[in-house]
């Protein structure tokens, strides 16, 4: 008996198709600047990530006090609290990618992407119906928000293992960013 954790299948080939496991995202555009962490899946880090998110856009010419940093702050802000209210799995972290993207034809655009490792709980499509929120709850507003303030949003399954990165992206409203 042989140990080739390869099998008769070649190396790192599986013996049948798996069409269902094809489930990787788009790469991601190139950045011309980007800040990515780790945070502790809490509610202290979700203030965490928000106010490093915060900081990094002023210092690359979104200045506090502009509607597309404070917007871009709030996208931020629901998109790591339901890493930690929806996403969280005891003892592991979500993880925050900020990206400028390159200007081209299109105007400037910051994507906040928001990875966490829970698989099961997933978000609606964008698009897709919504239950109604009763007027007396406090949640259930945070992807209704993202929608509203975010040109596109979406989610697609971690890459690397079980969960997550759902995503959202905002074009600077002056189509270019202060240096």
């Amino acid at each position: 008996m042989t140990n080739n954790p390869a099998g008769l299948t070649g190396p790192g080939k599986l013996a049948t198709p798996t069409p269902h496991l094809n489930t990787t995202p788009p790469e991601p555009a190139p950045a011309t600047r980007a800040f990515a962490m780790r945070f502790t899946s809490t509610p202290r880090g979700a203030r965490l990530a928000r106010h490093l998110v915060a900081v990094r856009l002023d210092a690359w010419g979104i200045p506090y006090g502009t509607d597309d940093h404070d917007a871009l702050v709030l996208i931020t802000a629901e998109l790591t609290a339901n890493a930690v209210l929806h996403g969280n799995v005891p003892g592991r972290d979500f993880h925050l990618r900020l990206a400028l993207l390159p200007a081209g034809p299109r105007p400037v655009t910051v994507r906040i992407e928001v990875t966490d490792t829970r698989g099961e709980r997933l978000p609606p499509r964008p698009g897709a119906p919504r239950p109604e929120v009763p007027a007396v709850n406090e949640s259930g507003r945070g992807l209704l928000l993202i929608a509203a303030l975010a040109t596109r949003w979406d989610w697609h399954p971690r890459p690397d293992g079980p969960g997550k990165t759902v995503w959202a992206e905002y074009e600077i409203a002056t189509g270019r960013v202060a240096s």
